[in-house]
């Protein structure tokens, strides 16, 4: 079964970074696409960032374009987000997944229901 941990989240000033790593268990990591969701209290879970197998491509939110980017290290079954310049908007639980197979289409990295394993989310809190 595989799992998914996340961890890197916590309390930081607008303008900050926090970088946030997404751990998998099992051996076929490399073979999947991973992304990253945030649900803010009251919020529906949002699209944050996404990347293939591959690191090739890569997908972002409008909100986070420019900020934020996704990348993975698949000799260490984790894959990361960087988030610069954060903004108290960002505040929220963010998620790890991993994108289902059989899925290739763009658009279906930027939803939520492309994907088929969650991890436990991390909290990230950005102050004023």
């Amino acid at each position: 079964q595989v799992q998914l941990v996340e961890s890197g989240g916590g309390l930081v000033q607008a303008g900050g970074s926090l970088r946030l790593s997404c751990a998998a268990s099992g051996r076929t990591f490399s073979t999947y696409a991973m992304g990253w969701f945030r649900q803010a209290p009251g919020k529906e879970r949002e699209f944050v960032a996404a990347i293939t197998w591959g690191g090739s491509n890569t997908y972002y939110a409008d909100s986070v374009k420019g900020r934020f980017t996704i990348s993975r290290d698949n000799a260490k079954n984790t894959v990361y987000v960087q988030m610069n310049s954060l903004k108290p908007e960002d505040t929220a639980v963010y998620y790890c997944a991993r994108k289902a197979s059989g899925l290739y289409t763009s658009r279906t990295y930027y939803s939520s229901q492309s994907y088929d394993i969650w991890g436990q989310g991390t909290q990230v809190t950005v102050s004023s």
